[in-house]
């Protein structure tokens, strides 16, 4: 089980490394975008700050665009980066063809079951479900969680978790099946610090 800072600031990344048990970094658009900065540019700042590894989303509105942002992504640092991909069945073929090329990748926006048993024949490394997307549109957002973990099981992919909202929310998908969870950086803070009640 690991445990991965959901972050595109630098100052996070490096607050992170000084922990020494956050694994990887996970960054999407929305948070890229608050940085006002190129995505590819502060990908490239986070992989100089951060040991372990950076995923990065590709946001090109045409698959052969995707692709061409996937590679130039990953030769910002080969061994660091991870390409995280929304899935659609369209992109599914596209991170099939990427991870055949030796590119690490990871679908992202996994909303069903089926979702992820697709994402595990492509070879992905990771299906992230969003949960609190989840737990807004579908309810029981820990149930499908859990199915998800099942349908991996046995298969080179494993299920990172984000969207988590509480210490409660870490753990509950944890115990689901999640083999990863990204929070922010408070949340961390959070999950060390527990305060007995007076």
């Amino acid at each position: 089980m690991g445990i991965y800072l959901d972050s595109a600031k630098p100052e996070d990344a490096r607050r992170a490394q000084s922990l020494v048990f956050v694994e990887a970094i996970t960054t999407n658009p929305t948070l890229i975008a608050a940085t006002g900065r190129p995505g590819l540019d502060v990908l490239g700042e986070l992989v100089e700050i951060f040991d372990g590894h950076v995923f990065y989303q590709v946001t090109a509105p045409t698959g052969e665009g995707r692709v061409d942002e996937a590679w130039e992504a990953h030769e910002i640092r080969p061994d660091k980066v991870v390409i995280k991909i929304p899935a659609t069945t369209e992109n599914f073929a596209m991170a099939a063809k990427l991870v055949d090329a030796g590119i690490e990748c990871a679908m992202t926006a996994v909303y069903s079951p089926a979702q992820a048993y697709l994402a595990a024949q492509t070879e992905v490394t990771f299906v992230i479900p969003h949960v609190n997307d989840l737990k807004h549109h579908l309810g029981d957002s820990m149930a499908v969680v859990r199915a998800m973990a099942r349908l991996v099981e046995g298969t080179s992919t494993e299920v990172l978790a984000t969207g988590l909202e509480s210490v409660d929310e870490v753990v509950a998908a944890l115990l689901a099946g999640a083999h990863h969870v990204a929070v922010p950086f408070d949340l961390i803070l959070a999950m060390g610090d527990y305060t007995l009640a007076k």
